[in-house]
């Protein structure tokens, strides 16, 4: 979170992944529940519009569109009260920072932010406390680039940034320091297709349906404490994963002795466990807030600039 004292506005960025929905200082699993009634169970409860949801236990689906259904809208309210909980605050005005795929920005954008401001001002509980927004705005950029803004200095000649999410791939060429819009893409081969890939192998090697919970440290950490059987074919699977991505980026003309490659996203850490690369030549950005910390960024030297004029 950001805040601007002068025009006494909270920038909050928040990142919609389909995995983990994350601001500047939190990271929260897309999952939600809905119910009539209060869950037995507590942690992670919003109450809004006479309903309880519970936020936090597996992932979001993919949708192409995410203003399709109101999860991404309550999962933001989740993700602004956890933003503002950091800061012990219950109430203010917020300015929305949020962002989509490269190639979906352009054509979702003003139906996303009316999607996001559909209510000016909003009352809600999270983890039984209440929380008062009144919102003054909401800005969207495109996905990748804002996770590197602050490392722009260390691009030289020509750069190739990858944004690996849990649904979507997004590819981008900087060149001169400079984002080239004509060439960017997005690609349907998020850090999901690795799970469905492994739960798929697990099941027709061994007959066993594993939990995603049991894959997803391997995924993470590159090992876990499972038998050896499971964990070389789930190691065996994010290998091949891993050699899809830059088959992938090879189509777009992704050559290592040419460009420097920048990774972002939560699929990062597969690049990093699995994959075979030249650490000269790959940075990999472990921060899997940085997306939404660029938002944030951007945004509030936005405003900024137009309160100077």
């Amino acid at each position: 979170m950001i805040i601007l004292e002068n025009r006494k506005i909270a920038v909050i960025g928040v990142d919609h992944g389909y995995g983990n929905i994350k601001t500047a200082g939190t990271v929260t699993p897309t999952g939600i529940t809905a119910y009539d009634s209060e869950p037995v169970f507590s942690g992670n409860i919003l109450e809004y519009n006479g309903r309880y949801y519970r936020i936090g236990e597996g992932h979001k689906e993919f949708i192409a569109d995410k203003a399709e259904d109101e999860d991404f809208y309550l999962l933001t309210l989740m993700a602004i009260a956890r933003e503002m909980n950091l800061k012990s605050m219950t109430k203010a005005d917020v300015h929305l920072a949020a962002g989509l795929p490269l190639t979906w920005v352009r054509a979702q954008r003003e139906r996303f932010k009316a999607y996001l401001l559909r209510n000016q001002t909003i009352k809600y509980r999270f983890n039984a406390r209440e929380y008062e927004v009144r919102f003054a705005g909401c800005s969207v950029y495109p996905q990748g680039y804002p996770a590197i803004i602050s490392r722009t200095e260390e691009m030289k000649g020509v750069s190739l940034l990858v944004d690996i999410g849990n649904g979507t791939m997004n590819i981008l060429y900087i060149i001169g320091k400079k984002p080239i819009e004509a060439k960017s893409w997005t690609e349907k081969y998020g850090a999901n297709q690795c799970m469905i890939a492994a739960k798929n192998a697990l099941m027709d090697e061994l007959g066993a349906n594993v939990e995603e919970a049991i894959i997803e440290p391997v995924l993470r950490n590159g090992t876990a404490e499972i038998g050896q059987k499971y964990l070389d074919i789930i190691l065996k699977t994010a290998k091949q994963y891993t050699d899809g991505i830059f088959s992938v980026l090879r189509k777009y003309e992704y050559n290592p002795e040419l460009m420097h490659l920048f990774v972002v996203g939560g699929g990062g850490c597969l690049i990093r466990n699995f994959a075979e690369y030249d650490e000269k030549r790959v940075t990999i950005i472990n921060d899997i807030c940085a997306s939404a910390k660029g938002y944030e960024f951007l945004a509030s030297k936005a405003l900024q600039r137009n309160e100077k004029l």
